[in-house]
């Protein structure tokens, strides 16, 4: 059948260590970093700065769920930005949709950082806000699904797991960047951060974003949809549009890959968004937290090319099995941590749980979900799956554990539920789906 048609293996090349699969790999480290940087830089920004500059006006708690509310915007629209990405991403080509995504997260992120307090402007600022940081979410979601493919659909595959860890290296990539210029600048001003220092770390992402187009621009065109593309005119003909396409014959798919995603998500949001705000109020110290982060972003790339190598050679489903085993187990000893007010106890729960266990999660992971779909609609239905587990993982997630912190009056037990049931349903859902191999072999050539 024409929509589960994939381009013969032969069009890939055989090794990554040749100067054109470097670039293209590159360019999806890159790119992803950059993109990022600007995403997760906004997250530690709601988690220490924007509830006392546009929400100063509400009770410190309220402030703190009110700025929660607004990061959680920008994953709302990540669903989104998927769909409309990889629409286009599936009809005109991968590349220029990375490249109009780097340029919508670089403008919204300077934006940010030029945008006047509520005590100046008042009510718009914060309205403002959220609109700059639903662009950001409208970006990001078509970024990782164009990435990820360009390295994947570039790569043979026998290496598409480790291909594919290149974009999503980036997430903790563009994390470590963020947590290091925003602790850097923090110590630099002083005082004045609250004042004007936050601005700095946002107005950088200019320089970024040339640099990350430059890069970008010289990668070519991903072979597969360069393949798809021959068969064009057949294509119009018979072809729906991909989101169409994706919902009316793979709903299964979509469903199965987003709850597989969600307890990456929610791990994330606890631990590097809702966890700093936990640390720094029992009494860590800011900069200690965020270098903190940075050390577990580091081993989280680490550790997640480590395990797209295993992807590789034992399954998507047996890395990411693991990966939810010990993230369920790791739940209450990390929040009993993160409690201690100690910056040891911080960095524990975080290097084991971030670090780790992210990343054991996330090196098979864009693969995972990219092999389930056929090429002419991978890029809608891989980020519809992806982003809607971004949105309900991650995005909420802060929001949820705080309201379940009043709920519990004032204990986090009820946190560890939640965690634990994210893992394990992701679990299951993990098991009920096929590997990649198995998929590309029922394929036709």
């Amino acid at each position: 059948m024409l929509h589960d048609a994939e381009p013969a293996a032969g069009s890939a090349p055989q090794s990554l260590n040749t100067r054109d699969m470097r670039r293209v790999l590159g360019s999806s480290l890159i790119g992803s970093v950059i993109e990022y940087y600007d995403f997760i830089l906004y997250a530690t920004a709601a988690s220490l700065i924007f509830d006392k500059v546009f929400f100063s006006n509400l009770s410190p708690a309220v402030a703190l769920f009110a700025s929660f509310g607004t990061l959680a915007v920008g994953y709302i629209a990540r669903p989104l930005g998927g769909i409309v990405f990889g629409h286009y991403g599936d009809r005109i080509g991968r590349k220029k949709m990375l490249v109009l995504s780097m340029l919508m997260m670089g403008g919204a992120t300077v934006a940010i950082g030029l945008l006047p307090a509520t005590a100046q402007i008042g009510i718009a600022a914060p309205i403002i806000l959220v609109s700059l940081r639903f662009i950001q979410g409208i970006s990001v979601g078509g970024e990782w699904g164009g990435a990820t493919l360009m390295a994947l659909e570039h790569a043979p595959a026998s290496k598409r797991g480790f291909a594919a860890a290149f974009a999503n290296a980036g997430g903790p990539a563009g994390g470590l960047l963020a947590t290091f210029v925003v602790s850097g600048v923090s110590a630099a001003t002083g005082s004045q951060f609250l004042e004007w220092g936050w601005r700095i770390p946002f107005l950088l992402s200019a320089v970024l974003i040339l640099i990350g187009m430059i890069v970008r621009l010289k990668v070519a065109e991903s072979p597969v949809f360069q393949e798809l593309e021959a068969m064009a005119e057949e294509r119009r003909e018979k072809q729906k549009t991909p989101l169409s396409q994706v919902l009316r014959l793979h709903p299964r798919v979509v469903v199965v890959t987003l709850v597989a995603s969600l307890g990456f998500y929610a791990m994330q949001g606890i631990l590097t968004t809702w966890g700093v705000s936990v640390a720094v109020a029992e009494g860590v110290d800011r900069s200690a937290v965020l270098n903190i982060k940075g050390v577990a972003a580091v081993v989280t790339i680490v550790v997640c090319f480590a395990a797209a190598r295993l992807s590789d050679r034992f399954g998507r489903r047996a890395v990411l099995t693991v990966g939810g085993i010990a993230g369920v187990l790791w739940a209450f000893p990390a929040l009993q941590l993160m409690h201690n007010g100690t910056a040891w106890g911080f960095a524990l729960a975080v290097i084991v749980g971030n670090g780790v266990i992210q990343g054991i999660l996330a090196g098979p992971i864009g693969a995972y979900i990219s092999e389930q779909f056929p090429a002419p609609v991978r890029y809608t239905g891989a980020s519809l799956a992806y982003q809607g587990a971004s949105t309900l993982g991650a995005g909420f997630t802060p929001m949820i554990a705080t309201a379940l912190v009043l709920a519990g009056g004032g204990g986090y037990a009820l946190v560890g539920a939640f965690w634990i049931a994210v893992l394990a349903i992701g679990l299951v859902a993990v098991r009920m789906s096929r590997e990649g191999a198995e998929l590309r072999q029922k394929r036709p050539a």
